[in-house]
C-alpha cells in the first residue's frame, strides 16, 4: 500500500510549482484531481512541443493525475467544486493572489464546513491578508524570483549574471509545498483538523540562498560569480584535458590538496608552496593555480586525468550533456527509468528519488485535457443530462 492511498487532492494549478508539488503527492499514491480551464487547460501544456508534440514541463509534472475541465467563473462551477471538496483532504492552488478567496476557496471560507481540509496556497510573494507586504500582487515568474532572491547576483561569470537552467524557484516552492502538506497530514492525524499553508516562491528561494546571505553577513562581500567553478573553494570546477574534453573536479580539505599534488599533478612539494597552502590562498591565487593545473593536464587525455583522480580519491565528474544523462550508466544500472503513458504514446520517466521496498511509486499516465471530466462529474452525482448541459454552456 502506498503511503498516501486514500488521500484526495483537488488542485487549481498551472505552470510548475503547484503541479510539481501535487505530482509528488500522486507519486506516493494520492488521488490528484487537476482542475483545468476548458479548451486550453494548464498553460504549461503549450510551453513547447518537445515530447512527441507535448510540453516538456507538463509531461514532467503531471503524470498520475485526473484532468477535470471547469470554468471557475461559471455559476455552475460553484456546485461542482462544492461536491469535489466534500471528499477532498487537500486543496492546492497557485492562482493569482486573492483569486481563490474571490471564488470562496480560501481556508477561512472553507474551514468551518470542512474542518479537516488542508488548504495550500502558492504565490510569488506570499498571500497573507494580515501581512500582505508591498509585493503581494506583483506577477512572479521563475526567473523574476531568481532575480529578486539574489540568485542571479552570485551566478554566472564575472562579466554577466546567469539564471539557473531549470526552474529552480518553482521547484523550491513546489518542494516546500509538498513537505508542508505532508507535515499537515501528519498533524491532522493527531488533531483531526486541517490548516492553511501559505507558500511564497520568494521565501522558498531565499531559504536556499542562506549560505551566500550569511557569507555576505553585515555588509561583507558576497560570493563572486565564478562561472562553473566554486566561488569560494579552489580547485573546484571544470578543467580541460589535452584531448579537449572537460572534467569537473573538487577538493574539500587540505588532505585532498596534498593527495592532488602528489598523485595527480605529480608535484608533492607544491602542496606546501606558500601561494597555495590553504584554501583562502588558493582562491586568492586562482589564475596562477589554474594555469599550472591546465598546463599539466594538457599532456594527458581525459581518461588519464580521471584515472589519476580516482587513484588519489579526488572527487570528479563528467561534464555531461542532456543526451549523456539519458544514457547515464548509473541511472540504467539502478533501474531508474520506466515508461509512462501520455496521450501521444509512452515516454521514459525517472522514478521518484528514494528506494522504497514496501511499495512501488505510482507512475500512471499524463492526462489529456479533460480526459476525466465526464467520469468525475458522474462520480459527483451529476446526471448525463446535467453533464450535457454543462458541456453545452461551456461550464466544462
Amino acid at each position: 500500500m502506498r503511503p498516501l492511498e486514500g488521500v484526495t487532492v483537488v488542485t487549481l494549478e498551472h505552470a510548475i510549482a503547484a503541479p510539481f508539488c501535487t505530482r509528488q503527492l500522486a507519486d506516493l499514491g494520492a488521488r490528484v484531481i487537476k482542475v483545468e480551464r476548458p479548451g486550453v487547460g494548464d498553460f504549461a501544456r503549450a510551453y513547447d512541443t518537445r515530447v512527441r508534440g507535448q510540453a516538456s514541463h507538463f509531461v514532467w509534472t503531471n503524470r498520475s493525475k485526473e484532468s477535470l475541465t471547469l470554468d471557475l467563473k461559471h455559476p455552475q462551477a460553484t456546485e461542482v467544486l462544492a461536491r469535489l471538496l466534500k471528499t477532498a483532504d487537500v486543496l492546492v492552488q497557485n492562482l493569482a493572489p486573492g483569486a481563490a478567496a474571490r471564488l470562496g476557496l480560501s481556508y477561512s471560507a472553507l474551514c468551518e464546513k470542512h474542518p479537516a481540509l488542508i488548504v495550500c496556497d502558492i504565490s510569488g510573494y506570499g498571500d497573507d491578508p494580515l501581512h500582505p507586504g508591498p509585493y503581494r500582487d506583483k506577477k512572479a515568474y521563475d526567473l523574476l524570483i531568481q532575480s529578486e532572491a539574489g540568485f542571479l547576483s552570485i551566478t554566472g561569470t564575472p562579466d554577466a549574471p546567469s539564471k539557473a537552467g531549470c526552474s529552480i524557484a518553482d521547484i523550491a516552492a513546489g518542494m516546500y509545498a509538498y513537505s508542508n502538506i505532508m507535515a499537515a497530514l501528519i498533524q491532522r492525524g493527531k488533531t483531526g483538523r486541517g490548516r492553511r499553508i501559505d507558500i511564497s516562491m520568494l521565501e522558498s528561494m531565499a531559504e536556499w540562498m542562506s549560505y551566500p546571505l550569511y557569507y555576505a553577513f553585515e555588509g561583507a562581500e558576497p560570493p563572486p560569480r565564478a562561472g562553473a567553478s566554486h566561488a569560494t573553494i579552489y580547485p573546484y570546477g571544470p578543467f580541460v584535458a589535452g584531448d579537449g574534453r572537460t572534467v569537473m573536479l573538487g577538493l574539500q580539505n587540505e588532505r585532498e590538496w596534498h593527495l592532488f599534488c602528489a598523485k595527480v599533478l605529480l608535484q608533492p612539494a607544491l602542496a606546501n608552496d606558500e601561494r597555495f597552502n590553504s584554501n583562502a590562498r588558493r582562491v586568492a591565487a586562482k589564475p596562477a593555480l589554474h594555469q599550472l593545473i591546465t598546463e599539466h593536464f594538457a599532456s594527458l587525455t581525459i581518461d588519464e586525468v580521471i584515472a589519476r583522480l580516482e587513484d588519489a580519491q579526488i572527487a570528479n565528474a563528467h561534464v555531461n550533456t542532456m543526451q549523456d544523462v539519458w544514457a547515464h550508466p548509473q541511472l540504467k544500472a539502478r533501474g531508474r527509468w520506466v515508461d509512462v503513458a501520455t496521450p501521444n504514446g509512452p515516454v521514459p520517466a525517472l522514478l521518484p528519488p528514494g528506494l522504497a521496498e514496501s511499495f512501488d511509486a505510482r507512475m500512471d499516465a499524463v492526462p489529456a485535457l479533460g480526459q476525466h471530466t465526464v467520469s468525475l462529474l458522474s462520480e459527483l452525482g451529476f446526471t448525463p443530462a446535467e453533464i450535457e448541459r454543462m458541456k453545452t454552456d461551456a461550464t466544462v
